[in-house]
This record gives structure tokens, sequence and C-alpha cells, in this order.
């Protein structure tokens, strides 16, 4: 069995080491901050917690499989979605609920609504069979040769909303579904479509206590298989021999020996500082970088009558917006804004009589340094955006701490901010992410800016498709690893 080190301890490392370790390696972890997670992170203060990073958990089989055993709650509601027209659609796991909300939203489109969910159902099926499956490259046994055209690969994500949606609030809706990658619909890939039918699949599900409860239990699950885990343990190098890597260079000096090693980092931080790779990191940079968030997390005298647990405040110009966002490099001046309130569900995250909200915006992976406004304009900016529509919270704020893009970038090393790594853009896109297995034999990538993509979901399998990999590779030793496309 192999000596194995992960860096990072996000989600996506923690279920490498976990699932490495089960398969009988001897697996230590470094994580450079003093806590396991990663973006899976919250914020407390006088009373209130904030979630940091994911608002929900979806496939949670995925959780369970790891052996993860912590109740889970479904909220009474998917999302509700505020237009700027004053109009508003409550998703409903149910299929057939969801329909007839359409059909009340805008009537004719609920039939429309359930061509686009079975549509997304096949596309998902499609997924599962091919990109989910394993690392990119040669389709899996599974895989079926009219699983390319379920995917729409001529379309994009808003292309596909045309085609099923004539109301532009519906299409707004679908779009949606492209900031979970951290894209534009504009130019994102339409397979991007089959996250509703996850949603309204297996749901869309909240951790009494918080999201971050999951890093807790995985930890727990580290122990209990002998994970080596040493924190505040920055890594500054990979180090190789050849073409092999034989360990990892520590930040406060030393070297530690392994003979694989997983990298749980952003590729660009791989590729430009821990194992510089001029070609790939010139690659990565020319897919452009993902979306950055601007998060405000306050403390909220009293309670909003009707808030749901998830509420999107959608923008009045979508277009403009993601032009702000990936061509102009500026926050938008309209934006579309996540609204969370884990109160509404756990009661415990707020001081009675209050609410805790998390206000998510998403904006250029840029230093505010550089913005045209500062943060501090742009926080009143946002909120005077949700008391124009409808959410006024002037004289109930108890505090508003702020999260930036440079706040994720020294945080957890996302370049520039961004959240996914690439943007997808293109219909190839997300065949052009950084493949799970490393230039150097023994090496490989996992998380959110590598294959299959950002999410708890996403890094989950992609841990699965590392593990295997390496019981590959290290069953059938070659002296070279085997190319995968995405490299």
């Amino acid at each position: 069995m192999a000596e194995v080190i992960v860096i990072g301890g996000g989600v996506g490392g923690m279920a490498s080491a976990l699932l490495l370790a089960r398969r009988g390696h001897r697996v230590r972890l470094y994580e450079q901050l003093p806590r396991l997670g990663g973006k899976l992170a919250e914020h407390r203060r006088d009373g209130f917690t904030f979630s940091m990073g994911p608002s929900l958990l979806t496939m949670p089989a995925l959780f369970r499989e790891l052996g993860v055993e912590r109740e889970l709650v479904e909220p009474a509601e998917l999302c509700r979605y505020r237009f700027a027209d004053g109009s508003a659609l409550t998703a409903r796991r149910d299929p057939e609920l969801m329909a007839a909300e359409v059909e009340r939203l805008a009537p004719g489109e609920g039939a429309a609504w359930r061509a686009f969910h079975a549509w997304a159902e096949g596309c998902l099926r499609a997924a599962g069979r091919t990109f989910f499956a394993g690392p990119l490259g040669r389709p899996p046994r599974e895989a079926r040769p009219r699983d390319l055209l379920a995917v729409a690969p001529a379309r994009t994500l808003d292309g596909l909303a045309r085609r099923f949606f004539r109301d532009p609030r519906l299409r707004q809706y679908v779009g949606r579904y492209a900031t979970y990658a951290g894209s534009s619909p504009y130019r994102a890939p339409a397979a991007l479509a089959c996250v509703p039918a996850l949603e309204h699949g297996q749901g869309g599900w909240y951790v009494p206590g918080g999201l971050p409860r999951l890093a807790e239990d995985l930890a727990a699950l580290l122990k209990e298989a002998g994970v080596e885990v040493r924190l505040s343990a920055p890594v500054e190098a990979v180090t190789v021999d050849g073409g092999r890597v034989t360990g990892v260079r520590l930040a406060g000096g030393g070297h530690e020996r392994a003979d694989v090693v997983v990298a749980n980092v952003d590729a660009a931080a791989l590729y430009g500082r821990l194992l510089p790779d001029r070609r790939r990191f010139r690659r990565l940079a020319g897919l452009g970088l993902s979306s950055s968030a601007f998060l405000l997390m306050a403390g909220v005298e009293g309670r909003t009558p009707g808030l749901a647990h998830h509420t999107v405040f959608f923008s009045g110009d979508y277009e403009r917006e993601f032009a702000d966002i990936f061509d102009r490099r500026q926050p938008p001046d309209d934006p579309t804004v996540y609204v969370g309130c884990s109160a509404v569900d756990d009661p415990g995250q707020a001081p009675a009589g209050t609410e805790n909200l998390t206000m998510l915006v998403n904006v250029p992976a840029r230093d505010p340094g550089r913005w045209r406004v500062g943060v501090d304009a742009y926080r009143d900016l946002v909120l005077e955006r949700l008391a124009g529509r409808g959410l006024d919270l002037s004289g109930r704020l108890r505090f508003v701490d702020v999260l930036t893009p440079a706040d994720l970038r020294d945080r957890y090393g996302a370049w520039a901010g961004a959240i996914y790594g690439s943007a997808y853009r293109g219909r190839l896109a997300p065949f052009l992410r950084p493949g799970n297995r490393g230039p150097k034999r023994g090496l490989y990538v996992v998380g959110g800016t590598a294959h299959p993509g950002g999410g708890l979901p996403m890094v989950t399998l992609g841990a699965h498709i590392v593990t295997d990999l390496i019981g590959h590779d290290f069953t059938h030793p070659r002296t070279a690893p085997p190319r995968e496309a995405g490299q």
C-alpha cells in the first residue's frame, strides 16, 4: 500500500483521505488553516451563526456512503424567486407542484416546465454515465452513444431556456443555475440545466446547526480511519524526482516523503506555486476565471414575515449583470441577491426575536481595491437594492460583516478570489477543467477547481474518482501517468 499525503483539508481532501485510508493506505493530511472544512466554514457573532460557504446539500447519499449519519432537514421550499416586476415563483421539490407554480406565474408555461424537467432528468442520467462517472478522457463502459446529444452540446444555458420558455422570468430562473458553477448563462453550456433535476429529484437539504457540521463529522471519521491530520501546516512545494512525486516540502521546513500526493488546492496555486508548470498555468488563464462572491452577514432585529430559508431577488437586467461581472470586471450596479436565513428552520442560529441573514452577490474575481466603488459603498448599494425589492432592513440591523474576493484569496488560496477556479465558457468547458491526474506520476488533483467541478457533491465525486485512479495506477504501474482530457 502507498504512503499518501493530502494537501488541503477541504471536503474534497477530507473525502479523498478517508476513502484512501479505508483502502489500506497510510494517509497524512496537511491543512494550512487551524481547522478542517475549507470553504465549508461559518462565522459567529453575538449569538448569530452564518454559513460562509454552501447553503444547501444536494445528493446527500454521497455523504451517507462516507459514513455521515447526521440528521438532515428538508426546507418546505427549494427556493423562492422574486423578480424585478414584483412577481414571485416558489420552487417546490415535487415536479407537479412546481409545474403548477410555473403555470400560476406564467399561464401556459406549466407544460413547458414539465418538458424542461424531463430534459434535465435525461441530461442528468447521461452525465451520471459519463462526466460524473470517472476521469476526463475515455468514456466509461456505461456510456451510450446518444449521451452526448442528451446534454445539448451546441447550446448555451440561456439558449436552452429560450428553447423551452417564452416568459423572460422563467429564462432568468433557468439561467440562475450557471451561477452554481460561477459562470454566465450566456456562455455556460446547457448541461448545467441538469442541476434542477438533482434538486427536484433528491432535494435540497439543510444540516441542523449549519452545513459546517458536515466537516466536523468528516473530521471524526478521519480520526476513526487512522488518518494523521496536521493543522496550521502549510505546504510550500510538491517535490519530484524525474517523472515521479516524492512528497512535499513544508513551509516551516522539512521534507515529508510520499508515494502519492493528492492536491486539494486551487489548480492555479498547484501549477503556479507548489509545482510550477507554465503550460498548465497559461492554459488555466486562457479558460478565464469564475465569478467570486460578495457576502454580507447581518444580525437583524425582528422577524421578516413570510421569509423563506432561501430567497433569490433577481436583477432587472440579467444580461447587463453578467456583462458587468465577466466583461467590465466590475461588481454589478443592479445585482441579483441571494438571501439565506437558516433561522427559519433552525431557530438556534439567531437569538430569539432576530434573524441571521446571509446575502450573497456574484462579483468578478478581482481585488475590491480595484473596483470603481469601495467595499462599504457596495455593501450599502446591495442593501439599497434589497430595500427597493421589498426587503428593507433599515433600522433593524445590529451589524453587517462582509466577506470579499480578497478574503477568499487570502484565506483559501483562491486564484484572484475565484470560487470555482475556471468559468464554464463554451460547450466544451466542462471537459477543459484540470484533470484528476497530475503531470507527474503519483500526483492527483481534487476539489472545486478540478474535474468534475465545485460544490459539495461534485468534490465528493472527485474524491471517489481520485481514489479509483490511485487504485488503478498502482495496480497497473507505468513509467508515466496516462494522459486524460483537461491536462
